[in-house]
């Protein structure tokens, strides 16, 4: 009968860990229609169809895996999501990561830079719109990247059974309605506090998909004519009081 050495058992305990550790995390998504969204029936069809295409992933149990594009591989990160989205809506050479997004919509002259900001409140979301690009810093490090950009998600517009607003990506941790989440989902439109680690940097609309009205105004500031993007919807909040509540 052949003995195993104890240093045998203690290599396939190891071993046995790591594989345990190794494990991905099961899928824990939520999801919600279109038309739960305040502003979806007033949008052009580009956005709309945007959108459509990210709750559709929401919708397939989809958890977060770095490094991956495809829903076939059973998960997605972040900028996978978003590029997944982007692509199915006709547009072609759409960024991988969320930095060349960030270098992508930036080199458009379209990015609202947002420095200092904490609260989805301020002013300088004035001109956000459902569609839009959203990017953060310091989620992660990544290395010599300038601006060190590692987070985007979609904003998708304003619930209409809560009045808040709520955005499209993929991630390990970030929460809707108090549900931690692990995926493909929709996610609470939250920005860092002050004292985060993470801020939030910028938004901006996705190059070639813009509206007739947006391609109007375009090309009367081209011709040298005062460039000034749309308003966003008014918010359900804004519907039902004509004013926004401030946050508690």
């Amino acid at each position: 009968m052949k003995l195993f050495s104890a240093s045998f058992f203690l290599t396939f305990g190891l071993l046995g860990l790591a594989s345990l550790s190794a494990t991905p995390k099961p899928a824990s998504v939520s999801s919600i229609r279109a038309d739960d969204l305040v502003e979806f029936e007033t949008l052009d069809e580009s956005r709309q169809a945007l959108i459509r295409n990210a709750l559709s992933l929401t919708q397939k149990e989809l958890r977060y895996l770095f490094g991956s594009n495809s829903p076939d591989k059973g998960g997605m990160d972040c900028s996978g999501a978003v590029q997944h989205a982007v692509l199915e809506t006709g547009i072609e050479d759409v960024p991988r990561s969320s930095y060349t997004f960030y270098q992508w919509v930036e080199k458009e002259g379209d990015l609202v830079k947002t420095p200092g900001v904490t609260n989805v409140d301020d002013p300088v979301f004035a001109s956000l719109q459902p569609g839009d690009l959203l990017f953060w810093q310091g989620t992660y490090e990544t290395g010599k990247r300038n601006p060190p950009i590692s987070h985007v998600m979609i904003y998708l517009g304003t619930l209409r059974e809560d009045g808040e607003g709520v955005v499209f990506g993929a991630s390990d941790g970030r929460r809707y309605r108090g549900k931690r989440i692990n995926g493909v989902s929709v996610f609470d439109w939250k920005v860092p506090s002050a004292t985060s680690k993470s801020k939030f940097v910028g938004y901006a609309p996705i190059p070639g998909l813009i509206s007739d009205s947006e391609l109007d105004e375009k090309a009367e500031a081209d011709s040298g004519g005062a460039k000034e993007r749309p308003k966003v919807i008014k918010s359900a909040l804004e519907k039902i009081f004509g004013r926004r509540e401030p946050d508690r």
